[in-house]
């Protein structure tokens, strides 16, 4: 224990007077996790220059960096092993030697081996922990990138995107659609009577699925959770990926240090792709904080973020994982909140926290969008956990059993909507879903063309999750059982194909009436389905999005709710754009620009 005591004087050093060894080292040890990483994140001090006072007493050499001109001996380790490993063998110049980032009790075992063998000190170099984990990212690239790209096709060959898109199968779906909603669209004036069935599947089904999710009741407020100790809370890994956001770090730093979780339990891990230097020159000046590390993912296809996430993967410590996007804002208890439900829903492996759009202001694009949002988050995908239906999750702010996740193969990298993708195959493992009132506030599209863009990138990813899992639809009616793939058909097809039958059919009304034609009669059987649609559609529409205001407390914005069918006429133009892209360019991603937001966030209900 003196020895212990002797390492721990010299990582604290002589300036520290808030702790004495022994306190810091109970302090720790009592926590469960590296002495020297619970002082680097408690007495602000540098892991660079913790790692060199515990080189320095040992005796052995410290570098800042790996020496460039080194190379690996050994066969390149397993992807797995990548976030524990801790010392890898090199050579320069004919000569081998070890490289290490030891943790506090490999640094004692050092000092017996260094007294027991003193030439062990020119065989053995001490660099940083981040150092060891960069210098392993540039040697083995391309076998991370390979993993990357690849891990999901290896353990799920027939639902991966990159697999099941061909040319071939994207122009033969936008054709089929095509063809479909010109059919639908004239139905009603040409009294196609085997249109009218399918007319009503694709508008009536997802409406009386919203009817259901709005009587569906779920708990209001804040879900009191047990209040979990530092001890009892175990390590979370936030995985944040980054692109030409230089401008977002400062605000996303200050709001990620406000997560109420022990300092020395946050694995906070930057993944920057490396064609936005300015991004990775803005997040090393938060690395002083041992909570921050940072992963320069390489430029290469598909250039999406679920491929930075997956290449990220294999460096992850901790339980559970979260994925945070630049504009984040979540609430500071939220992590404390997730590991709460997760040890009472031991069966869950996936919760969804709720987004929450925070400027939407009166102003048509936003207000709509946090209506939009309102009604998904806060009505819909918790009906839809309570229904232990396919719930399409969110890009941000959920979180995961990380065994869980590695074990389904992580997310999908060529998906554009690797969220949806990834609550599809959840499911399809028979493994539960559940959503958290927790909030995660952001801003929405405050201009046409960003949400254009945006809208666009989401419409394609459905489309892709859509045609990935009915590519077999055998498995797919296995996997899910018939009911919940009917609910998940109507789902999908109904966000795909309800904003363009609603453009369309309104394009064809206007061009009756500029033709002089007025208001043509409509087959039988017809009207009385417009009707329905017409009232039904848009009613429950609305009265979803006012209910999930009501619960995320922006009553607010209820009136703008009004111009939905407005507003459905350019989900409907992005939904055109989206067809468009996934028979041209189905892995293209499109990136949000985003804006510091100085908006202030209100309680839901």
């Amino acid at each position: 224990m003196s020895v212990a005591l002797e390492l721990m004087a010299a990582l604290i050093g002589t300036k520290q007077t808030h702790y004495t060894p022994k306190a810091a080292l109970e302090a720790a040890l009592m926590t469960e996790v590296d002495p020297m990483h619970w002082c680097a994140v408690h007495l602000d001090i540098a892991p660079a220059e913790i790692m060199s006072r515990a080189a320095h007493w040992v005796g052995l050499a410290f570098f800042d960096v790996v020496p460039r001109v080194a190379h690996v001996v050994h066969d390149q380790p397993r992807v797995e092993m990548f976030a524990s490993l801790r010392m890898v063998r090199f050579k320069m110049l004919d000569r081998e030697f070890g490289v290490a980032a030891p943790d506090f009790f490999a640094f004692l075992h050092l000092a017996r081996v260094v007294e027991a063998d003193p030439g062990i000190k020119g065989q053995l170099l001490i660099v940083p922990s981040a150092a060891l984990r960069d210098a392993l990212v540039g040697m083995h690239e391309e076998h991370l990138l390979d993993d990357a790209r690849q891990r999901l096709t290896r353990k799920w060959p027939y639902a991966a995107a990159q697999l099941d898109l061909t040319r071939k199968i994207r122009e033969g779906v936008v054709i089929t659609v095509t063809i479909l909603v010109l059919a639908l669209t004239i139905a009603p004036w040409t009294g196609i009577v085997w249109a009218l069935p399918v007319w009503l599947w694709l508008i009536i089904l997802p409406s009386c699925i919203r009817l259901a999710a709005i009587f569906t009741p779920i708990p209001h407020g804040v879900t009191a959770e047990p209040i979990l100790g530092p001890d009892d809370l175990p390590i979370y890994t936030v995985m944040v990926p980054l692109r030409d956001e230089a401008g977002m770090v400062d605000q996303l730093c200050a709001n990620l240090l406000r997560l109420d979780y022990p300092r020395e339990k946050l694995q906070i891990m930057f993944l920057v792709e490396s064609r936005s230097p300015e991004t990775v020159d803005a997040v090393r000046k938060y690395l002083g904080d041992a909570r921050f590390s940072l992963i320069v993912v390489p430029d290469a296809a598909p250039r999406t973020k679920p491929k930075a996430l997956d290449f990220g993967l294999p460096f992850c410590t901790g339980e559970y994982v979260v994925v945070y996007d630049a504009e984040d804002r979540p609430d500071p208890d939220q992590l404390r909140r997730v590991v709460a439900q997760f040890r009472r829903q031991t069966d869950v492996v996936c919760i969804q926290a709720r987004l929450v759009i925070s400027n939407g202001n009166g102003r048509f694009l936003p207000s709509l969008f946090a209506g939009d949002y309102a009604g998904l988050f806060a009505v819909l995908l918790p009906a839809f956990a309570k229904w232990n239906m396919v719930m399409p999750l969110g890009g941000t702010s959920n979180h995961f059993r990380m065994n869980v996740l590695r074990e389904i193969g992580g997310w999908d990298p060529y998906n554009v909507t690797e969220d949806a993708d990834l609550g599809v195959r959840l499911a399809r493992r028979g493994l539960l879903t559940a959503t958290s009132n927790s909030r995660t506030f952001e801003d929405a599209p405050t201009s046409f063309r960003p949400w254009l863009g945006q809208r666009t990138r989401w419409l394609k990813g459905w489309i892709q999750t859509f045609v990935v899992h009915n590519r077999r639809p055998n498995l797919l009616l296995r996997d899910l059982g018939l009911v919940r793939m009917l609910i998940f058909e109507a789902v999908l097809l109904g966000m795909l194909i309800s904003p363009l039958l609603h453009l369309t059919f309104v394009m064809a009304v206007f061009a009756l009436l500029i033709s002089g034609q007025g208001a043509a009669p409509l087959g039988e059987g017809w009207f009385f389905a417009c009707v329905v649609v017409l009232v039904l559609g848009q009613a429950v529409a609305v009265g979803t999005n006012i209910l999930g205001l009501w619960r995320t407390g922006q009553m607010q914005l209820m009136l703008p709710q009004l111009l939905l069918p407005f507003y459905w006429l350019l989900v409907g133009l992005a939904t055109i754009f989206a067809f468009l892209e996934f028979a041209q360019k189905p892995f293209h991603w499109f990136k949000t620009p985003h804006l510091a937001s100085k908006r202030r966030t209100k309680r839901s209900r």
